[in-house]
């Protein structure tokens, strides 16, 4: 089911929110929580400090993007928080800030080629 991997209510924010640990980019700021579920969830918070309706859903469309592309270790609910430079930023850009927040919380899974040869 498509909609598993996302938070959607506000009480899934609100624990997250009050009980998950912080990392911080000059873009975004992640805060994750374990789930004790088999899959990671995201959520996506942009605040009408970023911009107008337009800007802030241009966005969250390029986060959305690199999260389904990227590959989280499961049994986590990740909620992403743009700051206000994330308006002008690239899509290299917040790819980068996404890579190293999940690197720094140690939520990317490492790919099966590479596990299995010990290279990290």
């Amino acid at each position: 089911m498509r909609g598993e991997q996302y938070l959607t209510k506000p009480g899934q924010y609100a624990l997250v929110y009050g009980k998950g640990k912080s990392w911080r980019s000059n873009l975004l700021v992640m805060k994750a929580l374990p789930n004790d579920l088999t899959l990671s969830r995201y959520g996506l918070s942009v605040s009408k400090r970023v911009g107008k309706a337009v800007t802030r859903n241009k966005v969250k469309r390029i986060l959305r993007e690199i999260l389904r592309s990227e590959s989280l270790e499961s049994g986590w609910d990740i909620i992403f928080i743009a700051r206000p430079l994330a308006a002008d930023a690239s899509y290299a850009d917040m790819e980068k800030s996404i890579d190293t927040l999940l690197s720094r919380a140690q939520l990317l899974r490492l790919p099966e080629e590479k596990i299995g040869l010990g290279v990290s």
